[in-house]
């Protein structure tokens, strides 16, 4: 399937993206209920990009999926507290399924004692997106307020149905994504990697 999707245009992607995440039984309800606790959420990264690779390998579809990562933005209450009320919301909601919830507004405030380096504040849910380590996993997905299914992918789908994974060298380390490309390619060996060093 990888070799036939790759010569599709961004439309037909989509489309193909909506069906595969619809095959994990998490994601379906999740993209619902973010749909009535926010205006402006996304469900990203790992458990749309694994799902995708799961589906693109023959793997069970929930295979090396630990959690469901929640992004919004809320510049207007930037206390971790507030962060920890939603999280714990969205877990009572989305139980079993381990959530991970995040405030993009206010990872500035924290990243430089994680990381080491510091950095501005985003501007918006989707300048975070654009900063995410990897072409592949800076990935959004949502349901509008009509109902529609969306996707924020900055740098196309063709590297996620590819099984491409490249460095966005905007934020990160090459230390963070060699960390992160060993630890994938322990659960997909199939994965194309791109070295950090090589030329964009």
């Amino acid at each position: 399937m990888a070799q036939s999707l790759k010569s599709k245009d961004i439309h037909e992607l989509i489309e193909a993206l909506e069906r595969i995440l619809a095959l994990n039984r998490a994601i379906p309800h999740a993209l619902e209920v973010l749909q009535k606790e926010f205006d402006h959420a996304y469900l990203g990264a790992g458990c749309i990009v694994q799902t995708v690779w799961n589906n693109q390998t023959n793997r069970p579809i929930e295979y090396g999926i630990h959690d469901l990562d929640i992004v919004y933005y809320d510049k207007m209450n930037l206390s971790e507290e507030k962060e920890i009320v939603i999280e714990k919301r969205m877990q009572r909601l989305l139980s079993p399924f381990k959530i991970d919830a995040k405030n993009e507004a206010r990872v500035h405030l924290w990243y430089e004692k994680k990381f080491g380096k510091r950095i501005e504040p985003y501007s918006s849910l989707e300048d975070a997106i654009n900063s995410w380590p990897t072409t592949a996993t800076a990935i959004g997905a949502k349901i509008d307020q009509k109902g529609a299914f969306k996707v924020y992918a900055p740098y196309g789908l063709h590297d996620l149905f590819g099984l491409i994974v490249r460095p966005n060298k905007r934020l990160i380390s090459r230390e963070v994504y060699e960390a992160k490309v060993a630890k994938w390619l322990a659960h997909w060996p199939e994965l194309k990697i791109i070295p950090w060093e090589e030329r964009e």
